[in-house]
């Protein structure tokens, strides 16, 4: 996912399990605040920290849950 506040861009993608945040500066105290366990994310644009952050909180609302997806298919979580 990729989120945009002001000149921040900030772009977050599952990492494999055990690879732990990969992430720096704001974008990965919100990470950690927010208890994501395997993830990279890149911060390109402006280096703001506020405006990082807020892009980062941004991403992370766009997520999708497996439950959604399902909902979006019209199947069942177990059929995915």
């Amino acid at each position: 996912m990729m989120a945009k506040v002001g000149r921040a861009v900030v772009l977050i993608k599952p990492a494999k399990e055990g690879r732990g945040i990969i992430a720096g500066g704001a974008a990965r105290a919100v990470l950690e605040l927010a208890g994501v366990k395997d993830i990279v994310a890149k911060s390109l644009g402006s280096n703001t920290q506020v405006n990082v952050a807020k892009a980062t909180l941004d991403a992370l609302k766009m997520q999708r849950t497996p439950e959604h997806i399902a909902e979006l298919r019209g199947k069942k979580v177990e059929e995915l």
